[in-house]
């Protein structure tokens, strides 16, 4: 994803990590960056929100059940994975 705009961060990079922002688990820089971007780019701010959004959805119907660290790493790793799919998509149509 990228608005069109250029920023110091790519948007594809900060939507990247969104989730280790949300869940404050990256260095005070990178948080720093990723605010910033935030700041500057709607698009990525509206993508934030909503999966602010969604994880607190998922939290409020899951009450205090835990994911285990290990699900947890093999969801993320997923995500990862299948953005980098749809990235890879993306830049072959477009380029």
């Amino acid at each position: 994803m990228s608005c069109g705009n250029p920023h110091e961060t790519d948007c594809s990079s900060v939507l990247d990590r969104i989730y280790e922002y949300i869940d404050h688990e990256m260095a005070d820089d990178d948080c720093a960056t990723i605010q910033q971007h935030l700041d500057e780019c709607a698009p990525c701010l509206e993508e934030y929100g909503l999966e602010q959004a969604v994880k607190a959805l998922v939290q409020r119907s899951c009450g205090c059940d835990h994911a285990p660290a290990q699900l947890r790493d093999k969801i993320l790793s997923k995500i990862r994975q299948v953005k980098a799919e749809i990235g890879a998509e993306t830049a072959q149509t477009t380029g």
